[in-house]
């Protein structure tokens, strides 16, 4: 059985990097061949709470069905992101956020890292029409971190503690542009059927529109498909 989730034949795929730090990131526009057919499948699916960062509810997607949506570009992802070998399959979800800013924890009002290993690599599908949901990148003012990695992990914790009690705890929003703890380096639109790939200790979060209220409907909400990779 030919696998939803495969590459179309038609996608554009854009390479560039952003940052202080240029961080590579692989755009694939047109990514699926039959977004429709994506998102009726998403919306049969059953839905709960995974891990402390994400503010939503997922389903876990198998490796056969998520692979063929990045098989073709496994070994221009090996050279874009200067992996000793092409990434394999680490976990993947689809995924839907439920949460209003309101309801935030302290730790979803932050940007945060997947992991410290460079080598691990964050692909984000955009499922859903609302393109003013996508995803936001940062740099830590007191550090100019913008990844984090094994050298830098204890160091980023201490001054974000500092920054946390010389500041406060973030207000229950998702973040923006404007933190007094971290600057927005890059910002991408959430296009329907639009793929990006980057390194997971990149600092990342959801950038979502002003006044987003959640919608728990996987049909008509702030829907995604998280794969996640690994060399």
């Amino acid at each position: 059985m030919t696998s939803p989730l495969t590459l179309s034949p038609n996608s554009r795929i854009v390479a560039s990097t952003f940052g202080e730090e240029e961080q590579p990131l692989m755009q694939v526009d047109g990514a699926l061949a039959d977004l429709e057919l994506v998102r009726e499948i998403a919306a049969k699916h059953t839905y709960k709470p995974i891990g402390p960062f994400y503010p939503g509810i997922r389903a876990a997607v198998s490796e056969k069905i998520a692979m063929p949506l990045v098989a073709p570009l496994l070994g221009t992802l090996q050279t874009l992101f200067g992996l000793s070998r092409e990434p394999r399959f680490f976990e993947c979800f689809l995924s839907l956020v439920t949460k209003s800013p309101a309801e935030l924890d302290p730790i979803q009002r932050l940007p945060h890292f997947d992991g410290t290993e460079p080598e691990r690599l964050a692909v984000l599908l955009y499922l859903s029409d609302d393109e003013a949901c996508g995803t936001a990148f940062y740099r830590q003012h007191a550090t100019g971190f913008e990844s984090v990695d094994d050298t830098r992990y204890h160091r980023y914790l201490a001054e974000l503690e500092r920054a946390t009690e010389e500041h406060g705890i973030p207000p229950a929003s998702y973040i923006d542009e404007s933190s007094p703890i971290f600057a927005q380096t890059h910002r991408e639109r959430g296009v329907a059927n639009r793929m990006i790939i980057y390194r997971g200790n990149t600092l990342h979060c959801a950038a979502m529109r002003e006044g987003f209220v959640p919608d728990p409907d996987a049909r008509t909400g702030r829907l995604t498909l998280n794969l996640f990779l690994k060399a």
